[in-house]
């Protein structure tokens, strides 16, 4: 691999090579890709359409497009005031993944949206993936307090059969926050002095014979202002194991992101660490928005 270069897409080849690209990062059927000649027309009329090269092969990408922040219960309803990126979609080739090129497109996609005079960008993913949420989470500094049921429906491919809750993430993007960890100005936080802070770990995984991690029957109920929230650190090598499990997960933490999210707590940041076993944990942490 040489070194990679992001930039805009140029060519209606790049074009065709989302869909290969999103179907191999993200296991799912032609059909739920988005044609290439969308991905033109986005770019064209003000969408952020970045790729990621290894020389002049196309080996990454993400879409965003211009939205509006909902405010139902104001008066001023100008677009204007309003406008966000909503950061679509974002792919790499399975081969090319683990090299940082995600973060990469993200640093690349925000550039993008300061120049447009864009202060937020929006997107969802998948609660469950731990990947995801180390980079959406804890590299990026995105906050999130918003969850969402069976977000696209039924899904083919390696995803069929399990629903397709979402978080809704807030990268603001000209933040304090953000600036600050998007200038690593910060160490990853460690369970340890999570826990040491007075954290509360209110749904601690247990591991089976094969080493899969189980949810616990219930969460704990807490009021405390620092919570740990426990998922899979491989929730797709569950899911090739056992889908049943990987159903529990969803349930679990469906019940306790929306129980908490009502409670007025938000997601604020991210651990990962391998535990005494030599097994990855992962960890979201919750704190409480006026705190």
């Amino acid at each position: 691999m040489t070194q990679i270069t992001i930039r805009p897409l140029s060519s209606h080849e790049d074009y065709q090579k989302t869909r290969q690209i999103h179907m191999a990062a993200w296991g799912v059927d032609a059909a739920e890709t988005i044609p290439p000649l969308s991905m033109h027309a986005f770019q064209h009329n003000g969408g952020i359409l970045l790729g990621a090269y290894d020389g002049q092969q196309l080996v990454g990408y993400s879409l965003g497009t211009l939205g509006a922040i909902e405010a139902p219960n104001r008066i001023d309803q100008v677009a204007a005031a309003r406008l966000k990126l909503f950061s679509v979609i974002m792919g790499v080739l399975p081969e090319y993944q683990g090299h940082g090129i995600g973060y990469e497109l993200k640093l690349a996609q925000r550039e993008a949206a300061l120049q447009m005079g864009l202060r937020l960008i929006t997107w969802t993913y998948d609660p469950l993936e731990s990947r995801n949420g180390r980079l959406n989470i804890g590299k990026l500094g995105a906050v999130c307090h918003q969850y969402y049921r069976d977000y696209h429906g039924p899904m083919a491919g390696r995803n069929a059969g399990l629903a397709t809750d979402r978080f809704e993430v807030e990268w603001w993007v000209t933040s304090n926050r953000v600036e600050g960890r998007v200038a690593q100005q910060r160490r990853p936080l460690s369970l340890d002095a999570m826990l040491g802070a007075g954290a509360v770990l209110v749904n601690e995984a247990h591991f089976d014979a094969s080493g899969l991690p189980l949810p616990p029957l219930e969460f704990t109920y807490s009021e405390n202002n620092l919570l740990l929230v426990e998922i899979p650190s491989n929730i797709q090598a569950i899911k090739a194991a056992d889908m049943a499990l990987a159903k529990q997960w969803r349930q679990h933490t469906q019940q306790l992101f929306e129980f908490y999210f009502a409670a007025n707590f938000a997601v604020t940041d991210f651990v990962f660490q391998p535990d005494e076993n030599g097994r990855s944990r992962s960890f979201y942490l919750l704190t409480q928005n006026n705190s």
